[in-house]
């Protein structure tokens, strides 16, 4: 999305209530008196989602979750505002539901935000992959390392890339992206994170996202499917911006390289968030383990990403050694 100014037009309803993580559905009836009056508290019928590392997320309907009106309640889990800025997320709600690319937000409560649930499927490594989704226009412990020292190193290299500023989703994982293969249409969810940022590091973020939770990467996104993906990404920002659609091959070259060396920038992210979860989170899930294997990973890639950029006579792209004589 191009960068601009965007304006909440509406102020957020609030509901005055606080919902008890451990026994939440008293609560949730509260809210839903407010947001669905019409609603019968004995048909209510409330599943609770699994996937979620940070927050609790539970449906809410009446009949089936695929019928029109389900309401989501998300929990904030314990401590995320240290790292979570919560006006921004509902401000990042509205500015993506305004421009048909995620779900409307009902209201927020003390602890958490009430939403409208997206008809589609949840994308899976298999449909990541698939031209016909990424091409759809947009309508043990942690490793021992000074932090602030790698981010200031890092923060000097990235930031002379020329990457522009745009509006980012930044926690683009496949469980964030619903396909509705009737509509033909990709929706966001879950704007935590989302803000103002490069548009190379939304980019190598979600390429990063192919590895998953399990942080598989050799799940990550091999040169031909980022140039494919990238070739169709670059015609879609520039046809949005009413310029020429025809995507060079310095273009092409430029933007794989900004995106390899910022997916390091998501890595370095995560890992410290990780840490941070491994302390303040009462998720049941390895946050240290998954801190290790993002930094791990950061330091696996850090030389080999920074010895991109590289063009041959024809400004095509030029892998590190190591990379061109393996292929």
């Amino acid at each position: 999305m191009e960068s601009g100014v965007f304006v909440a037009r509406d102020p957020l309803l609030h509901v005055d209530v606080h919902v008890d993580e451990l026994e939440p559905h008293r609560g949730i009836l509260e809210l839903l008196s407010r947001l669905r009056p019409h609603w019968n508290a004995h048909d209510i019928q409330m599943k609770t989602f699994t996937e979620g590392i940070t927050n609790q997320l539970i449906g809410c309907y009446i009949g089936s979750l695929q019928e029109p009106g389900c309401v989501l309640v998300r929990l904030y889990g314990q401590s995320t505002e240290l790292f979570v800025n919560r006006n921004r997320e509902i401000e990042m709600f509205q500015i993506m539901h305004s421009h048909s690319c995620g779900p409307e937000i009902y209201c927020s409560f003390h602890n958490g935000i009430c939403y409208e649930f997206v008809m589609g499927t949840v994308l899976d490594d298999e449909l990541l992959r698939q031209p016909s989704i990424y091409s759809v226009h947009p309508v043990g412990g942690v490793l021992s390392f000074d932090m602030l020292a790698e981010m200031e190193s890092l923060r000097r290299a990235l930031s002379n890339m020329g990457s522009p500023i745009v509006l980012c989703h930044n926690d683009l994982l496949t469980k964030n992206i619903i396909y509705n293969q009737n509509q033909g249409t990709v929706k966001f969810i879950d704007y935590e994170y989302a803000d103002y940022n490069y548009q190379a590091f939304d980019i190598g973020n979600h390429f990063n996202e192919f590895a998953g939770m399990e942080c598989i990467y050799s799940r990550y996104p091999g040169p031909d499917l980022q140039r494919d993906w990238l070739t169709a990404y670059l015609e879609s920002y520039k046809h949005s911006t009413a310029r020429e659609v025809t995507v060079t091959d310095g273009e092409l070259s430029q933007l794989y390289i900004q995106v390899c060396k910022f997916s390091l920038a998501s890595n370095l992210l995560w890992g410290f968030w990780a840490i941070l979860q491994s302390r303040f989170s009462s998720i049941d899930f390895d946050f240290q383990r998954y801190a290790t294997a993002r930094l791990k990973y950061y330091f696996e890639k850090k030389e080999e990403y920074f010895g991109l950029g590289l063009c041959d006579q024809n400004n095509s792209i030029v892998l590190p050694e190591s990379k061109r004589s393996s292929q």
